[in-house]
């Protein structure tokens, strides 16, 4: 007998059923625990570091998220690391932990549909991700503006809010990806590996393989190859391979938004800089216009790794 209904029919309770899940789960703490705490830690760092330019630099707020000081890593590069351990701390189970607790065919069994059920579950991990980075955002304003004594101009706030969004659409790319595993894999200690085992394959591993790659698919000229110089053909299918990680799509958004001066992600030619002050911002739209691809791949990441999970969960048999 079919059911009657939107196929959407339920997704509101689904997803405040599961944010609130996530928000008050042990899990959750720890992770924001260890968010949090890293963060700090970068964050003092970047504002002992500035303290003396306070006056000249114009970009101050965005010098917080940027800056490092000695050991500690930038605010951002923390964030590069921890947003996707959070968003696969959030996904890995979500749908075999239900078919663990034999509760998958029970929720199905009421007026909810499938894809009420995913799409439920997907949006309350993106939102509790989404709360979790901004209350660090407030926080890197609000510690910034009271120990460093500058207000924010109206460009920084809107180039870190634009950075927050974007830094939400990476984590999606990672939570999309580990609800994949979770459809496809009954075990979560299985679908929690080979999550990990992606997310350090293209975010430590992939930056030293796609130069060997792109060497051999675009050998060097011998006599640059005898330089040590690379071609340019060799350059832009190193840069091509590299974007396929989501982490260096990431940090290509943070360094055309949070460095005004980036004029260029990829190669820049003598003649491209005619005319160009050297050392001078960019306005915010050249900005946004400089990382708007990487932004959309992200997004488009993000949108083909759900679809897929989709599908595989459509064609996925559910017993009581």
């Amino acid at each position: 007998m079919r059911r009657e209904g939107s196929p959407w029919q339920g997704l509101s309770g689904v997803f405040l059923k599961e944010l609130a899940d996530h928000l008050s789960s042990v899990r959750m703490r720890v992770l924001e625990w260890l968010v949090v705490l890293t963060a700090v830690a970068a964050l003092y760092g970047a504002i002992s570091a500035i303290r003396e330019t306070t006056q000249e630099d114009p970009f101050v707020l965005l010098k917080l998220f940027t800056v490092s000081q000695g050991k500690l890593p930038s605010f951002v590069a923390i964030l590069g690391f921890l947003i996707p351990l959070m968003a696969i701390g959030l996904g890995f189970d979500a749908v075999n932990g239900e078919h663990n607790r034999r509760t998958l065919s029970r929720i199905l069994a009421q007026p909810i549909y499938r894809d009420a059920l995913l799409a439920g579950k997907f949006l309350a991990g993106l939102a509790t991700i989404a709360i979790s980075l901004l209350c660090l955002w407030l926080l890197v304003v609000g510690l910034g503006v009271f120990m460093l004594g500058v207000p924010p101009s109206g460009e920084e706030i809107a180039r870190s809010l634009v950075f927050l969004v974007f830094a939400l659409a990476y984590a999606g790319v990672w939570l999309a990806l580990a609800m994949l595993y979770s459809i496809l894999f009954r075990s979560p200690a299985t679908a929690a590996l080979t999550s990990l085992g992606t997310w350090l394959l293209l975010a430590v591993l992939w930056p030293m393989l796609a130069p060997a790659l792109a060497e051999a698919i675009a050998p060097p000229n011998v006599r640059l190859q005898i330089l040590g110089l690379p071609t340019l053909a060799t350059l832009e299918w190193t840069q091509a391979l590299m974007r396929i990680s989501p982490s260096h799509l990431f940090g290509e958004v943070v360094l055309a938004l949070l460095s005004p001066s980036t004029r260029s992600l990829g190669p820049v030619f003598m003649d491209q800089l005619q005319g160009a002050v050297g050392g001078a911002p960019l306005a915010f739209a050249d900005s946004l216009a400089v990382a708007w691809p990487q932004a959309v791949a992200l997004v488009a990441g993000m949108i083909v790794l759900f679809a897929a999970g989709y599908v595989a969960f459509q064609r996925q048999e559910v017993r009581a």
